[in-house]
Order: C-alpha cells, then structure tokens, then sequence
C-alpha cells in the first residue's frame, strides 16, 4: 500500500496553508475527495446534464443511467438492492424521512423513543420535535466515562411502550463503535426497530445491513469521500412499502389527478423533486475509487495512525481525552488544561494544521461529560505518521505561546 501515491489522488492535500503544507485531521467533519470523483462530477455536467426520468432525449436518458447505476453502487456497497436504497441530500434528511414518514403516523402519546447520550443532534432534534408533536417520550440510555455505551442500561429502557431506539454506529465525538449486531438482536426480539446513524462508520469500515440486522440504515455522503448534498436511506422493504411519502412533488408520483393520485413504489415515493444528480453520480464514483483499494489494509493504516496520535497526545502535559472505549476508530477529542478547544485550533490553522473545535453537533455529550467545548482530530488513510509527528509538534508550540 503506497499512501504517498493515495494521497496524489486528492488534489487539495497539496495545498499550503498560511505558508505551510495542509494537515487534515477534520475528516469527521467531511472528507477530502479524490481527483476521479471531481472529474466525474464536472464532466457529467459537461457531457452529460439534464434531468433525471423526464423526457426520452439522449441527454435525459443518460443522466437516468448514471444516476440509477449510482444508487445501484451506493445500495451494494452496505450490502442492499436497490429497491431498498433512498436518496436523500444527507443523514439529517434521511433521519427526518424515517421520523414523518415511519414513525409518526405509528406513535401516540406515551409511546417512547430511546436514543443515546453520545448522538449527533440529527439524531436527536427530529425525535424531539416528534415527541413535542405527539406527545411521546424520549428516553436517554447512558454511557460510561471512557464513552462506551452501557448496553444493558439501554436494554432496561426498552418496553412495550418503545416504538423506535435512534443509534450512531460510531460516534463523530468519541470515535466509539457500537455493537450494533448484538443490540439488533435484542430489539428484535422485542419488536423495536433500530434505526443506525453510519455516517462515521462507512468511510472507514465495511458495513452490511442485513447482517448488522438493524430496520433502518443511514448516512451522508460528504464524509465518505463524495460531494456534499448527498447521502442515503435504506430500510427493509416491507418497512418503506408501508410508509407514505413525507413531502410531495414531482416524479414520487405514478399518477396524479384533482380527485387523487397514485404513489410510485420505494424507493421513488420518497425522491419528490429534482435530484442531486451530479453529486450522486460523485458518490457513486467515490464508491467505484474506493474499491480500487485495499480495504482492510486503508483500515488497518488508519486505526495505527490513531493509536501513534494517542500514545503521543497522552504524552503532552494537560492533555485530557474525552473517549478512550476500547472498540473505537480514530476520532479523538480531548481537551487541554488551561488552554481554550478553539484558541488551539485558530493556532494550529496558522501551522497549516486543520482540526475542529467545539461542540461538534452534540451538544447532550459535552454536557455529559461537564465541558464546553473539546479540539477533535480525525483521521483518514490519506493521512500520514508524518503529519501526526507534525500535529504533535505544533500542539506543543501552540500550548506554548498558551500557557
């Protein structure tokens, strides 16, 4: 594996910024894209553009094909049929389209919703906002102080009343993988459908739905190397096929008339309106690049990239993670004795360093773990030992001129 050649494949990693070469570690945040997915997206537009299921011209019909091959490639690539795989411009959207379409018209007051303290707020607002609709609950499972989940605690949670239980796979604050597998089995069991949030977990592991055993799988596609406005839903079919559609429109429709209208089956009923059709046409190209790789060695370089930023991190005086579960991905949050999350990283950017700082969309976290704000560095097997020396040796300047 030949990450120096990788890396010549993403344009902007060559950049320099404020005089110095570009660092990324914000890769949990959005991904870098390669050279092939650009190309892809600008010569649809210049040799292929025009709306998708429209008209009969050769220009519409292409556009049709590429974008059906693309969801076809996106659907394979978490081990679905196409049939099962919705479109949508994002995680948050596809949360959305399960909590309208799915879930409210199945939930009355008192029934109950579990979600965990380490979520995104896509998926945590949509289930709130649905409780303050119907009168449900939401409920909290909790996790322990190294940021894993505490799996029997959230199985006490469920109940007949429990309707839906709303799970990152990996999460964007901790790096913590969660074991959905065996979590599945339990809700199951009783009856519960698992919706999993995979935006953190597909760019760096493989995923497959139907042995993952989970009702609902979502993610964005700007994390897994692809443009931004893109990202997808798969539920099991029976689930979709049962769902009205949750906003109305253009081409989600087989007939329509003033005395009523007829809606296309799943996935179409839930793509109303023109689509992202050069993006997923980028994810698709995105999916094609990456199995080009070697998978599981790009997995393998990433964790011990992680691993060599840890053991340095724990080394710098003041440093203290937030999340060190044993089963995790290199996401890593800490924060640092008397030096502010976002001063640290307003200094590391003048060292052409790019991480983020904040709360990073999970706010319930931070709260969780009394702190209010942490610096995140994430990592992608386009990174290098190199830059994590550098990091290391700009952190400690920047805590320098701090302290």
């Amino acid at each position: 594996m030949n990450i120096a050649a990788i890396r010549t494949q993403f344009p902007i990693l060559s950049r320099q910024i404020n005089g110095k070469p570009l660092v990324y570690f914000d890769n949990a945040n959005t991904s870098q894209k390669p050279a092939t997915v650009i190309d892809c997206v600008s010569d649809f537009y210049r040799q292929h553009n025009a709306n998708v299921a429209r008209a009969v011209h050769t220009l519409s019909e292409e556009a049709t094909t590429l974008y059906e091959s693309a969801r076809a490639r996106i659907a394979q690539f978490i081990g679905a049929p196409s049939s099962e795989l919705v479109l949508t411009s994002g995680t948050t959207m596809a949360i959305n389209l399960v909590a309208y379409s799915y879930l409210q018209p199945r939930l009355q007051a008192g029934d109950e919703i579990i979600v965990s303290e380490m979520e995104h707020h896509a998926n945590i607002v949509p289930w709130q906002l649905l409780c303050a609709q119907t009168g449900a609950v939401l409920k909290v499972a909790p996790i322990f102080d190294d940021g894993s989940l505490d799996v029997d605690a959230l199985l006490a949670l469920c109940n007949e009343r429990t309707k839906l239980l709303g799970l990152a796979h990996v999460s964007n604050v901790l790096g913590t993988i969660n074991p959905i597998a065996q979590i599945a089995k339990q809700t199951r069991e009783r009856g519960i459908v698992l919706l999993v949030d995979g935006s953190q977990a597909v760019p760096h592991m493989p995923v497959d739905v139907n042995a993952l055993g989970c009702d609902f799988y979502v993610f964005t596609g700007h994390k897994l190397f692809a443009p931004t406005g893109t990202g997808a839903l798969w539920g099991r079919y029976e689930l979709l096929d049962g769902m009205s559609p949750w906003l109305g429109g253009g081409d989600m429709i087989e007939s329509v008339s003033f005395a009523g209208n007829h809606y296309a089956p799943p996935p179409r009923r839930f793509e109303p309106g023109t689509p992202n059709i050069a993006g997923f046409v980028g994810l698709g190209a995105a999916i094609d690049w990456l199995h080009t790789q070697d998978l599981a060695a790009l997995q393998a370089h990433e964790n011990a990239l992680g691993e060599r930023l840890r053991e340095g991190l724990a080394a710098v005086p003041g440093v203290k993670f937030i999340g060190s579960a044993a089963q995790r991905l290199p996401v890593i949050s800490f924060i640092v004795d008397g030096a502010h999350a976002t001063d640290i990283a307003v200094l590391l950017d003048l060292e052409g360093i790019a991480v983020r700082s904040g709360q990073h969309c999970a706010h319930p976290l931070m709260q969780r773990f009394g702190v209010s704000a942490t610096v995140r560095a994430s990592l992608a097997f386009y990174n290098t030992a190199d830059e994590v020396d550098q990091f290391l040796l700009a952190l400690n300047k920047v805590l320098g001129m701090l302290r």
